[in-house]
């Protein structure tokens, strides 16, 4: 039998990668990317040439059964996302869960992940945390946010740039106009941001202010 690794890549700044990720890189058979112009780039960075193969939300599926044949075979591939660990908000999970079935050896390695950092300079409690990713676009949002805004642990989302506007609004609707959060952008990059204030303050400064970037919200639970 082979073995997979999930190999975390920096959220932003390049040199948060660890040694021992870079290692294992070079020692692979193979690259499982979620996009492999970005992976691409970031090996070349580290002067690391491996094979790259795409694996993303798109392919998983189809690619599954091909992937475990190789590694029943004693290959050895790394599975990385375009930013910070792989299965969390990002393709994964599968793959994962077939080589557990299946008797072959996983390994994470620890590293880079936006909701740690977003959680830590939020100043919120961080002893208890619900981390719910990205929400639902259409179908049980609504039931979703009404659930949450009863939640006492401290709650952090993903959102993109183009939704942000509307996550805070609904959380100024559904968890009331003074639940305290915060917005952290860019993490680890050139132009990182935390924006504090209540949902209703943020929400308003969003009516006008554009965002750009990966975005995390940290949401304070109900006293």
């Amino acid at each position: 039998m082979g073995k997979l690794y999930i190999i975390p890549t920096p959220i932003g700044n390049l040199e948060d990668i660890t040694l021992r990720a870079l290692k294992i890189l070079k020692e692979v058979d193979a690259v499982l990317a979620e996009d492999t112009r970005t992976s691409g780039f970031l090996l070349k960075h580290f002067g690391i040439d491996k094979p790259l193969q795409a694996y993303h939300k798109f392919n998983e599926h189809k690619a599954l059964q091909g992937l475990l044949s190789k590694l029943r075979a004693g290959g050895t591939m790394a599975l990385v996302s375009d930013a910070g660990t792989p299965s969390i908000s990002d393709p994964g999970f599968l793959i994962v869960r077939a080589c557990v079935q299946e008797k072959i050896e996983v390994e994470c390695l620890p590293g880079a992940t936006a909701l740690i950092p977003a959680l830590v300079n939020s100043g919120f409690p961080s002893d208890r945390f619900c981390f719910e990713g990205f929400l639902p676009q259409k179908k049980g949002r609504q039931k979703k946010l009404q659930e949450l805004a009863m939640e006492e642990r401290t709650l952090i989302f993903y959102e993109s740039p183009f939704r942000i506007a509307k996550l805070l609004s609904e959380i100024a609707l559904y968890f009331g106009q003074d639940r305290e959060v915060t917005i952290s952008r860019e993490l680890s990059k050139l132009h990182e941001e935390t924006i504090r204030g209540s949902a209703g303050e943020l929400s308003k400064i969003l009516e006008t202010k554009t965002l750009k970037g990966e975005i995390v919200v940290v949401v304070k639970g109900k006293e």
